[in-house]
């Protein structure tokens, strides 16, 4: 069985050690190493490559925004998870332009982690509902221009349909087999989403969903 390899980087002792006797309970994931601050973070990196970097922001040396920022540098192919105690605006978008996949704070169960790990590993984001809610208040502050409107009506009704289930949280093999099509044609689908939208993610795509009252917050935040 193929593993999904995960660097943690947690400077709470305590907390990095409770997370690996978890995670090491999974039969695909595996904690390649662990990281006490920023700098050892990215070191860590780039000599293990794990597929995974769980990523505190609050660290010593090297905060999370710069390590994520230099993780990316190092490697464009490396998943950031973003695990922390704070859901800051200051933190959250920076972080997430840095190119986090996901956000996630400490609140959360380690079942749900372990969830959030296997999603961002198949390439899908994961949003803490109150990491959600602050997006999705940035997003609707932006005016909408009629470039933009334009771009938004090239969407074809199945690109529109595959993004309201997007927004709900579904995998793309979930959404493949609720309308009876190959994963394939819904990872071109989303492609040409994003490419009509001018975004280069899920999270900005659903965004711009969530602008235009195509679905609501609480579908992100419920699943359903």
């Amino acid at each position: 069985m193929e593993k999904i390899t995960v660097l943690l980087a947690e400077d709470h002792k305590l907390v990095r050690q409770g997370i690996r006797q978890f995670l090491d309970r999974e039969r695909d994931i595996k904690v390649v190493g662990e990281a006490s601050d920023g700098e050892e973070a990215v070191r860590l990196t780039g000599e293990l490559k794990p597929d995974i970097v769980i990523l505190d922001i609050s660290m010593p040396k090297l905060n999370g925004i710069e390590a994520a920022k230099q993780i990316k540098q190092l490697d464009p192919r490396t998943i950031m998870l973003i695990l922390t105690a704070y859901d800051y605006e200051e933190y959250i978008f920076p972080i997430l332009e840095a190119g986090a996949a996901g956000y996630l704070l400490k609140d959360m169960s380690g079942h749900e982690l372990v969830d959030a790990i296997r999603t961002v590993y198949r390439g899908e984001t994961v949003l803490h509902p109150a990491v959600a809610r602050k997006l999705v208040e940035r997003f609707r502050k932006k005016s909408v221009n009629e470039e933009s409107e334009k771009e938004l009506e090239a969407l074809t009704d199945r690109e529109i349909e595959v993004l309201k289930m997007a927004a709900t949280g579904m995998s793309n093999k979930e959404i493949a087999s609720e309308l009876f099509l190959s994963v394939h044609t819904i990872e071109s689908h989303l492609t040409s989403i994003f490419n009509k939208l001018g975004v280069g993610s899920r999270i900005e795509a659903v965004m711009e969903g969530l602008r235009h009252d195509w679905f609501t917050l609480e579908d992100i935040s419920s699943g359903k």
